[in-house]
């Protein structure tokens, strides 16, 4: 995950939590509501960064490092 794949998840989640706050969200229904228009907000931000820079924001670059390979002996699991 690239440095700007992270800002324009969190600039996601904090529109959403904004958005929630504001409208009083209770409950799945008006929380999910909420979630929508936070993605909205980023994703309107990512086309417009995309637009202006000439470059995607999206990558398939893993922030994660591989995990080790899970072996299975007798019924215990060994990390190669």
């Amino acid at each position: 995950m690239t440095d700007e794949e992270l800002l324009f998840t969190a600039l996601a989640e904090m529109s959403t939590r904004g958005i929630a706050e504001k409208d009083k969200a209770e409950g799945f229904g008006k929380n999910a509501v909420a979630g929508r228009q936070g993605g909205q907000v980023a994703n309107r931000a990512k086309e417009d960064f995309e637009k202006l820079t000439g470059q995607k924001v999206v990558s398939g670059q893993n922030f994660l490092s591989p995990q080790k390979e899970v072996k299975i002996l007798n019924n215990k699991q060994e990390q190669l």
